[in-house]
Order: structure tokens, then sequence, then C-alpha cells
């Protein structure tokens, strides 16, 4: 971690962002940040140019769920200030990405001219990001920076978290103070006896208990604990449901996985066997009103023995300083071996696709879609019908489905497919998006292209904002009508598919899985009236909030 005493600031960040796993950095060049990207460009780093500062965020998220750490780089002002709405996604998703934002020059702040992109005293830009990040940093102290750069990364691998490092533009290349080896300790051990008695009273519990199962939760996947997972799973036979931001965290073609659990917006079978159940072992659960189905869930906390990031807790006894990898880790390897059977997973109805002249519809689209899906595919879901509608889908491989599924921000799925296949360059992306949301940040549609990539984009196209439709209905929700078929004229090369029916979509599908080159957007017609049945059942329970 020491650096030579010739290293500079930035030559430094580059070296740490590498030695964390990063390859690739995400953004929008500018005046205050160039002295970073000439530094980048002669690196093994490597810059990957986005349309907007917002994508360039929202690419860095699907980056960093994909390979532990993300990045970006925008300028100051106008471009870190754009990045804002995707980095408290981040934040709320628990995405660890580094932003880093030139800035004007020390000696330019101190002379306190009136630069462009300023908007207030210049330390208000760090003062935003303290907000929605968990550590940042400013380095304009060559004595320090080194250390701070550790800091932050350090803090965002412990937090899962969003970090911010400002680096003044006449900072880049500045020697830096090598930090000492010791200057950062591991991160802190579990309480050994909270830890020993919080499993010895779980195991009891699960040794006593007719009908347990666990709930996995995001944590277990942000924190790289499904393999610590599955061999609970698989000594305890234990059934397992995900809740819905923590869809994938098990491979779903799994014979222990059920479904996923959201309360009242549940499948029948999958609410019903959480609900019933003697003992819920809720590991890495986010209590949030989306995995809760609007706070719909019908949980009995005697039953429940709940591990989060750093707590456990079991009916009235609290276990601090228990962290959920070592109280996972711990339980795999101390529960008692069972025999039981997993439940019979939900039968997968035959239907005949496609139809003769038969109108697309979102239950028929998306169990074509499951049929499609491929061991290498990584589904990026938008927010929208798109998203409550791939509940249904079964994905191959774990950790294969990346949605803004609690933040809900529109505009997600396109770049944030961007940053997954950039660091997974083995997987390709099926992108599920509305027609509002390819709206907002569909031009990163072209960053594929020119990237070499090849997603498939299935548009649900129904003219206008199905969610806030099935809501409030009223003229808001309407939107402008895109050819989105012919895209490729603008943004190309891509292959673009109009289906509005299922015999056209079946055409349009097989030509897609056939494209290695370049992507391909099926640009599918629903009706405004047609929903999944989640997305019904949530839109009612909202309907009643909204109408107070």
């Amino acid at each position: 971690m020491s650096p030579a005493e010739s290293d500079t600031i930035g030559r430094y960040l580059l070296q740490r962002l590498y030695e964390e796993g990063v390859r690739d950095i995400f953004g929008v060049p500018g005046d205050y940040v160039l002295g970073f990207y000439d530094l980048m460009a002669n690196s093994p780093i490597r810059h990957i140019g986005t349309t907007r500062e917002d994508t360039a965020a929202f690419a860095a998220d699907g980056y960093a769920r994909c390979r532990g750490l993300g990045a970006l780089a925008v300028t100051y002002g106008v471009g870190a200030l754009n990045t804002v709405n995707a980095v408290a996604g981040a934040y709320a998703e628990s995405a660890p990405v580094v932003v880093i934002s030139g800035a004007p020059g020390v000696r330019e702040q101190r002379e306190d001219p009136l630069l462009h992109h300023r908007f207030g005293p210049f330390n208000f830009q760090r003062e935003i990001f303290e907000r929605i990040t968990c550590a940042t940093a400013v380095l304009d102290d060559p004595l320090m920076a080194l250390r701070q750069i550790d800091r932050v990364l350090v803090a965002a691998r412990r937090q899962c978290k969003p970090v911010y490092i400002e680096i003044p533009r006449d900072r880049v290349a500045t020697p830096g103070y090598p930090v000492p080896a010791e200057a950062f300790e591991e991160e802190p051990a579990s309480d050994a006896a909270a830890l020993a008695e919080a499993v010895a009273e779980t195991v009891e519990l699960m040794g006593q208990a007719v009908s347990p199962m666990l709930v996995a939760g995001v944590e277990l996947h942000r924190r790289g604990l499904q393999d610590a997972l599955i061999e609970l799973v698989e000594r305890a036979h234990l059934p397992v449901a995900a809740t819905l931001t923590g869809k994938s965290v098990i491979a779903e073609r799994h014979p222990a996985y059920l479904g996923i659990y959201e309360g009242a917006m549940s499948a029948e079978g999958a609410r019903y066997t959480v609900e019933q159940s003697d003992l819920l072992l809720m590991l890495g659960v986010t209590l949030n009103d989306v995995d809760t189905g609007i706070y719909t869930a019908r949980l009995d906390p005697r039953r429940i023995v709940r591990a989060s990031q750093d707590e456990v807790v079991i009916h009235h006894h609290r276990y601090p300083r228990v962290a959920l990898a070592d109280f996972v880790l711990s339980l795999a390897q101390s529960a008692g071996a069972r025999a039981d059977a997993y439940p019979a997973a939900p039968a997968v109805p035959e239907f005949g696709f496609p139809e003769p002249n038969r109108p697309m519809a979102v239950e028929r689209l998306i169990a074509r879609l499951d049929r499609a899906l491929t061991p290498e595919m990584i589904v990026v879901c938008d927010v929208g019908d798109c998203l409550f509608a791939a509940l249904d889908l079964r994905v191959h491989e774990r950790s294969e489905f990346l949605a803004s599924a609690f933040y809900t921000s529109m505009g997600y799925a396109v770049p944030a497919a961007l940053g997954a296949q950039i660091a997974r360059p083995d997987h390709r992306a099926l992108i599920l998006v509305g027609d509002g949301a390819f709206q907002m940040t569909g031009t990163e549609l072209s960053t594929h292209a020119r990237y070499g990539l090849a997603p498939i984009v299935v548009v649900f196209n129904n003219r206008g904002y199905s969610t806030e439709r099935f809501i409030l209905e009223g003229p808001f929700n309407d939107i402008a009508s895109w050819n989105f078929d012919r895209l490729g004229e603008v943004f190309g090369p891509l292959r673009g598919y109009d289906a509005p029916d299922e015999q056209s979509f079946e055409i349009a599908l097989l030509g897609a899985l056939a494209e290695h080159t370049q992507p391909s957007i099926i640009n599918v017609h629903l009706p405004q009236t047609d929903a999944s049945a989640a997305m019904q059942r949530l839109a009612a329970h909202l309907h009643s909030r909204v109408q107070g």
C-alpha cells in the first residue's frame, strides 16, 4: 500500500483503484478533471466514455454490483452535481461506487475568482456529497492526500456504500507523502462471545423447528456471502425465498428456491410458505417498503432470527457487534444436517408461443423470455411493470439480476447494463425497460454499440408511465411516442425490431439471440391496461395511499 516518494496524488489514486479491482472508470471529461484523465490514458485503467454524467454513475453502480467496486470521474459543479441522483441510488442500494470529481486548483480557490461551474463556496459540493456517501475527501493537502485516498476506499469496501474524492487540478501531479503500512486496520472482528451465543441459540431453534426456512436479502450479495448461503442451505436443507432487492442472491433454478417474498405482493405459494414457517432465518434482509410489499408482510417476530450488517436479533435477544459475514459463515459450519426434502417447486406451465395474430401481453412476454435465458445472461431491469413482471424470471446463476428495486430510479437499466457487461465481458445483458424510462437514459445504448457490446433491449411500450397510471390515471402519465426500432439510424450500429404481436416478437427475439456483435432493441407494443399480477397488487395498495 505504501507508494514510493515520487508517487503523485493522481497516480496513487489510480494505483489504489487498480489494486481494488477497478479496471474501468466511467465518465465525461471536463477541464477541471482533464489532468486526471490524461493520467488515466497512460495507466492500466480504461476510460469508458458515456453520454452523460448521471449515466456514468449508473454504469459504475452496475459495475460495482458485478465486480465489487466501481468508479466514475467527472468535472466540478455541472459534472458532479449531475450524478447526485444516481449516487444517492447507489447509497440506498448499497453499491460501492467511487465518485472522483476534479476541482479548481488550490491557488485558484484561494484567490476566489468567479470561476466557471462554481455555484457557491467551494466546499458546497463536498457538503452535498457528504449526505449521499459514507466517506469524502478533498485531496488539497499533499501531506495527507494518500492517507485520505486509502481511508475512503477502505470505507467503501467495509460499508458497501459510495464515497467521494475531490482532486484540485493542480494537485493531480503533486507528489504525495507515503502512507504508513499500519495506517489502516483490518475490518473489526465480531465480538467472539456474542457471535458464539447467537449461533448456538439459532442452531438450537433450528433443531426444534418443524418447518424452518430462510429469507435471503440483498446484503448477502453485497458482502459476497453467496457461497456461505449455499453451504448453509444445502447442509440444513432449508427452503429459500429471496426479497425483491435480493433477487438472484441464490440461483433461481436451485431446488431450494421458492421464489420472491414481498408480503401481499408475493405469489401465493411463496407467501404461504414463508408466513406459515415456524422459524424464519432472515439473513441480510432490509425491511423496506418494497421488500415487505408496502408493509403487508405478516411475520411474527417471535419466530424470526434476523441478521443484518453488524447485529443479530432473536426475538428479545439482541447481539450487537456480530457481523453478518461471521454469523452466516459460522452458522453454515454449525447447523445440524437435515434430510428433509425441499418443497416442490411451482410448476412452470407449458404454453404455445407464438400464437398467430395474438397481441403481446406482459405475462406471456415474461414466460417467453424465461425460456430464452441462459447461464451467460445478466438481467437488468428498470423501474415499472418490467421490474414486477420480472419476478417470474428464473435467472440461471446467482447475482445475475440487477435493478434499482428499492430506490426505484427510472433510467437505471440501460447504463447499469453497460457497467455490468464491461465488468463481466463473458456475459450478455438482457435489458427490460419501459418506454418512459428508456427516454430518460436510452442514449447510453449508443455507448453499448461503441464498445462492441450486444445487449438485448426489450422495451415495454405501453405509451406512458404505467405504474403511475395504475395508481392514479391522468394525462400527466402520457409521453411522446418513439420509434424505438429505428434508433439504429442515430445510435448505430444496432438492430431494431418492431413487435406488435407474438409472431413478430418471436422473430425479433430469435434474431436478437443470434446477434453477438451489436445491440438489439425490440419495441414491444403492450396495451395500456395490461400489467403483471404483482403490479396490479402493488398499485391497489398505493392507490389507497395517494387518495388519502
